[in-house]
């Protein structure tokens, strides 16, 4: 029965120790959050993703994860103005 016990312990010691290193690893190949200012200088060479622009009057925070041109991924914060304005 303690055997038994054991193998069960280990065998799910071992798929958190997986689970922890596939989280790990998405938090690496996420790029970190950068804000955007005038002063900024991007390289963009490709978009990849952009967040969508919500239906508010007011002004939202936006992100765009991007490709330079050395292949590293970006992902830059920015404002913009929502799409719920009406005349």
């Amino acid at each position: 029965m303690k055997v038994l016990l054991a193998l069960m312990m280990a065998a799910t010691s071992g798929f958190a120790l997986a689970t922890e290193t596939a989280e790990a690893a998405d938090a690496q190949s996420q790029p970190a959050l950068e804000h955007y200012s005038y002063s900024s200088k991007l390289d963009i060479a490709r978009v990849i993703d952009q967040t969508p622009i919500p239906a508010v009057c007011a002004v939202v925070p936006r992100q765009m994860t991007y490709e330079d041109h050395q292949g590293h991924r970006h992902t830059v914060e920015y404002l913009v103005m929502g799409n719920g304005c009406t005349p």
